[in-house]
């Protein structure tokens, strides 16, 4: 598929980099690019050769939320259709087997916060503020708060929805809604050297815990690990698991079947 607000590339070390492209709107969704992102991720999740995916923005920006010239003339169920349209890719982030990581720099807010937090990973430069800002113009982040809610509970996250307040890189790190934060010169490279780090892991194993943890995470305390459980029995019947383990005993590179 061609896109015209993303720019797709395909690395040979199974890596894959999404980039927003409209740096001239600091990367703000509008319909398309909200649609482009969400046929991406499902085109690279079926892409036997691509095993992690990295999602970036151009220009000085992440992601400043939604376009809000889009929000101007529309009904309320045309509101909401746009709504649903600009969050999807966070569901689809969810739904895919691939991990996604979110490369951060600049400002990721309203919308773009989100988009971090759905990330199933993230990591950003020193200088890289987040914040559900929405409220600020008399709207609000009440679908970005859900995943950013997951990683900070509830107090923080009313805080972040009511306040709408840019929070700092390192607060964000603390509160564990990144996992990384690195000098701004050296973002590229370390998330692309941590991409490729889990590029090298058992594609099918990344894809199960995925999807187990996505899983079993609304479950019962004891369902959760009757359903791990059986999760971790399938993975050992895989060509993968035996593979490694017989590369350990050897002490060599396990290479990867996939199977």
């Amino acid at each position: 598929m061609d896109y015209e607000k993303l720019i797709i590339e395909k690395r040979e070390d199974h890596v894959a980099q999404v980039t927003l492209n409209r740096p001239e709107k600091l990367n703000t969704f509008d319909s398309q690019m909200a649609r482009e992102l969400d046929l991406a991720f499902l085109d690279l999740d079926s892409d036997r050769d691509v095993r992690v995916i990295v999602v970036k923005g151009s220009g000085k920006a992440f992601c400043a939320g939604i376009d809000v010239k889009e929000l101007k003339g529309k009904t309320a169920m045309e509101n909401r259709e746009l709504v649903e349209r600009m969050e999807h890719p966070f569901l689809t982030i969810s739904r895919i087997k691939k991990p996604v990581i979110a490369q951060v720099h600049g400002v990721a807010a309203a919308n773009g916060m989100g988009l971090v937090a759905s990330a199933d990973l993230a990591i950003a430069s020193e200088d890289a503020r987040m914040g559900l800002t929405a409220i600020n113009v008399g709207l609000n982040c009440v679908g970005p708060v859900i995943p950013v809610a997951r990683s900070v509970g509830r107090k923080k996250a009313l805080e972040m929805l009511l306040y709408g307040n840019l929070i700092p890189a390192l607060e964000a790190l603390s509160l564990g809604l990144i996992n990384r934060v690195v000098p701004r010169e050296d973002l590229e490279q370390e998330a692309l050297t941590w991409a490729a780090e889990l590029a090298r892991k058992s594609p099918i194993a990344v894809q199960m815990a995925k999807r187990a943890l996505y899983t079993a995470e609304d479950m019962g305390y004891e369902k959760q690990f009757a359903y791990m459980n059986e999760v971790f029995t399938r993975l050992c019947t895989t060509e993968d698991s035996m593979e490694g383990i017989q590369a350990f005993f050897e002490k060599r590179s396990p290479e990867w079947q996939e199977k």
